[in-house]
């Protein structure tokens, strides 16, 4: 449904695990991309889209990523990091974010280290634009 009309989307604070007051203003576009870990588990959001991407990333790298991410930038201890992974996170990878790959209309393996098909998604996307006449505001 588009509107063309700015959204305010909300923030969540991830050192206190709660949204925060601010939002941050989006304006219309002609593309949008839109990202997430559960946004292809929704049939609602998946009909909105042209085109569906699964970022499929080795298992070892998503945790070796979370433990970097949340000791440094979180402020977590290890230990709790690891347990908050074996309990809740990777069962919650397993149940609902693993089978939403089937949506997809890309899978893209070791994701953005995969130049190749990034380059293929950006061909598409010029393509489209072209399509709708948005090749001129669009360019190369």
């Amino acid at each position: 449904r588009a509107s063309n009309q700015q959204v305010k989307i909300p923030s969540y604070d991830f050192k206190i695990h709660q949204s925060i007051e601010s939002a941050s203003p989006v304006n219309p576009a002609d593309v949008i991309i839109l990202e997430g870990i559960l946004v292809l588990n929704d049939p609602r959001v998946r009909e909105l889209m042209n085109m569906k991407i699964f970022v499929d990333t080795d298992a070892d790298v998503r945790l070796s990523r979370r433990i970097q991410r949340d000791t440094v930038e979180r402020g977590r201890n290890i230990q709790n990091v690891l347990e908050q992974y074996t309990k809740f996170v990777k069962p919650s990878f397993d149940e609902h974010i693993q089978p939403s790959m089937k949506y997809a209309d890309i899978i893209i393996p070791r994701g953005g280290d995969n130049d190749v098909a990034i380059d293929l998604i950006v061909q598409h996307i010029r393509t489209k634009l072209c399509q709708h006449n948005l090749c001129k505001i669009y360019p190369n």
